[in-house]
């Protein structure tokens, strides 16, 4: 593999050889080779006036610690203030960190038995862990554990949302359920379950064993960081 062009002398990306330029690198060689800057290039095509696209991604990057974790929960108010991006540039990088999260999440749960809190939460932590508003879900399980469908429920602001009983249970119907597993984040960071948190739980876990099925746990997620009411004995 060839050595990175050196950018302290603000070549163009045009002038660089095919084999370093990150399109065709990614064509001839694979995008195993390319670094995380390289792709992000990829993404926003163009750098600034001062910057090739692979200095600005580099540049982007490093405000975010380098991490593309940290960088994929940036919100578009987040990147729009960085110089450079505008919205189109800030929406592109914002869809694909989106796109990976979803096929994350599609391969995760494609068949999956749920065994334990740790596999709803490597469902539901990357549709919501991270999320600035509030979001209420439900997983809808069939007698052997397997997952029939994970459902939004509904969507609030910065510390709750209203949930509508009647829904999960409309929804547990269709889907012909025996478990349920209900699920939402917290945007303040802490997963410690407020008391409307625990006071919902025993509502839903009435309302479904009316109809012969279990809430089997509620998970409550914030970054890397999740409560189970069923693993400190609270169901």
């Amino acid at each position: 593999m060839n050595a990175e062009p050196n950018l302290s002398n603000k070549i163009p990306l045009t002038d660089w050889s095919d084999q370093d330029k990150p399109r065709e690198k990614f064509v001839q060689q694979g995008a195993s080779v390319l670094s995380d800057a390289e792709l992000i290039a990829i993404l926003l095509r163009t750098g600034t006036d001062t910057e090739n696209a692979v200095e600005l991604s580099k540049r982007i990057l490093s405000n975010y610690g380098n991490s593309l974790n940290a960088l994929s929960e940036a919100t578009l108010h987040d990147l729009l203030k960085t110089r450079g991006i505008g919205q189109v540039k800030a929406v592109t990088l914002l869809a694909a960190f989106e796109l990976g999260r979803r096929i994350r999440a599609e391969v995760v749960e494609q068949g999956r038995v749920v065994k334990s809190s740790a596999d709803i939460v490597e469902l539901i932590q990357p549709r919501i862990a991270c999320l600035k508003h509030e979001e209420f879900w439900a997983v809808f399980l069939n007698q052997a554990a397997r997952i029939l469908k994970i459902a939004q429920i509904s969507k609030g602001g910065l510390t709750a949302t209203t949930v509508d009983v009647r829904m999960i249970m409309q929804e547990a119907l269709m889907q012909k359920a025996t478990g349920i597993i209900l699920c939402h984040n917290h945007p303040s960071g802490s997963v410690r379950p407020s008391l409307d948190d625990k006071a919902l739980t025993r509502q839903i876990v009435e309302a479904a064993k009316v109809l012969n099925m279990k809430v089997i746990d509620h998970v409550v997620v914030s970054g890397n960081s999740y409560y189970s009411f069923a693993d400190v004995g609270l169901l």
